[in-house]
């Protein structure tokens, strides 16, 4: 018997769960969730089975939320160093030393949903509430292009009437447009609200990347108490939103809880069991998962959120996704520390924003009082050269690529060659260039400096002769001004 309690009843519990369900309530099932926390308790000190769960991580093919979620219960200590040690082999296998870079772009902070933790809230009366005008957005974008940002992410409240669906396109739009000096926004990735299908299309023909979207919470119940009021408090609808944009034909998305909110452990095998569904259903998982945790805001105090997560259990958090879906993107972003974002840089994580502003026009108008306007408090607060410097030299390739979404290499695509380990052909090279575009236009003199040596020293690894010789043909047409290569 796997599990301590009796055969019939674990029957019951797991009799409507399925990992090919279009149902919340059924691929997201809170029996399932619960007997893999009981299993994982009872067996987090069986080093048979944990060596086997080890063993079957180094193949580099990902582990089911069962297995992972007995790596996480595991305390010993030569164990989780193991781990560590695999979560890094793997990340270097699939996406090497290579760090995206992109930054949050909020357009409006006008919403109706009752978000206890989000100072957003309909009912906050003390936080200025802002919608950028189109020459507003603009003024945000020439700002972010003068940083050297060639990816954004874009956040929005959600509000049917203030932020329709035709503003965020028409800022897709606007965005896209702008080209101040060498700058270009060549991604935009979308992080709103769950809407329909029909929306989701018009989202794809906009030409987004990534369609974003954090659970919060997988747990039913802790969720509608945090969700008191206004269209998010729908729990099946947010959590089938990652369907809709798959239907929709959006087939990179990105998912994610605000670790904090609730039991990391239950939220844990939510993630990974809402990934499974995705490649179970549509054949390709997440492009992307996010681990926030929740950070203070304007009437936000996260010491009134009881289950916050520590430095060590993030730092395995992340380590263990990173060896249960092997081929996912991970982001953390500028609400963590730069001590924390370099722990878990070396053990998963494989995108981080950089320079930073989480309140309506704060790129633009750096005077904003962000204590009372910003979504959360951030903890790095350094602009993005000193973050891609820093980034060098620990040994990482700062990339500003979006070569997959406009050459294709999207979904199921991207999942074939990076399962492959072919993804690297294009992306080390890609990388590289996008970085000597960044040195050449925006880089202070140590950050060039540290740049080139990486980019002389990275070319010679790359495996093909031709698409080294390419490479370094392209890198020598950007030094005399020319831009936007790619593979």
């Amino acid at each position: 018997m796997i599990f301590a309690i009796n055969t019939l009843l674990l029957q019951l519990i797991m009799a409507n769960y399925s990992a090919t369900s279009h149902l919340a309530g059924e691929f997201i099932h809170d029996g399932e969730i619960r007997a893999t926390l009981e299993y994982a308790s009872e067996h987090r000190e069986d080093m048979i089975l944990i060596e086997e769960i080890l063993d079957k991580a180094a193949q580099g093919k990902g582990l089911s939320h069962r297995e992972a979620m007995v790596l996480l219960e595991c305390t010993d200590t030569e164990i989780n160093n193991r781990i560590y040690s695999l979560a890094r082999d793997i990340k270097q296998r699939i996406y090497g030393n290579r760090i995206v870079m992109f930054a949050p772009l909020y357009l409006s902070n006008y919403c109706v949903n009752g978000c206890v933790y989000c100072p957003y809230h309909a009912k906050n009366k003390t936080i200025p509430r802002r919608k950028l005008t189109q020459e507003e957005i603009r003024r945000e974008v020439i700002a972010l292009q003068d940083m050297g940002h060639k990816r954004l992410a874009l956040e929005a409240g959600e509000h049917p009437s203030i932020n329709p669906i035709e503003y965020i396109l028409e800022s897709i739009d606007t965005i896209y447009s702008i080209h101040h000096r060498n700058g270009a926004i060549r991604r935009v990735n979308v992080n709103i609200a769950a809407t329909t299908v029909e929306n989701y299309r018009l989202l794809r023909d906009a030409g987004i990347g990534t369609y974003i979207l954090f659970q919060e919470t997988y747990n039913r119940e802790e969720y509608q108490r945090l969700h008191p009021t206004g269209p998010k408090s729908d729990w099946c609808y947010h959590t089938e939103s990652m369907d809709r944009a798959m239907q929709g034909g959006i087939d990179d998305v990105g998912i994610g809880v605000l670790f904090g909110l609730y039991n990391y452990r239950y939220d844990f095998v939510g993630l990974l069991m809402h990934a499974e569904h995705l490649e179970a259903t549509y054949g390709v998982g997440p492009h992307t998962i996010s681990v926030p945790r929740i950070r203070p805001a304007d009437d936000i105090n996260p010491e009134d959120f009881p289950d916050a997560v520590t430095d060590e259990v993030f730092r395995r958090i992340v380590a263990i996704l990173r060896i249960a879906v092997p081929y996912t993107g991970m982001i953390v972003s500028t609400r963590e520390s730069q001590q924390c974002r370099e722990l878990v840089l070396d053990v998963g994580v494989s995108q981080l924003s950089g320079g930073s502003r989480t309140s309506v026009g704060g790129y633009a108008d750096t005077t904003i009082d962000t204590d009372k306007s910003a979504q959360f408090d951030i903890d790095d607060h350094r602009t993005l050269d000193e973050i891609v410097t820093w980034l060098l030299q620990l040994g990482y390739i700062p990339s500003f690529c979006t070569a997959c979404y406009r050459e294709g290499r999207t979904g199921d695509r991207f999942m074939s060659l990076a399962r492959r380990g072919m993804i690297g052909n294009c992306c080390a090279p890609n990388a590289l260039m996008t970085l000597h575009e960044y040195l050449e236009d925006y880089a202070s003199p140590l950050c060039r400096q540290l740049g080139n040596e990486a980019i002389a020293r990275e070319v010679l690894r790359i495996d093909s002769e031709k698409i080294r010789r390419i490479t370094l043909s392209h890198l020598n047409d950007i030094t005399h001004g020319k831009r936007d290569f790619r593979f």
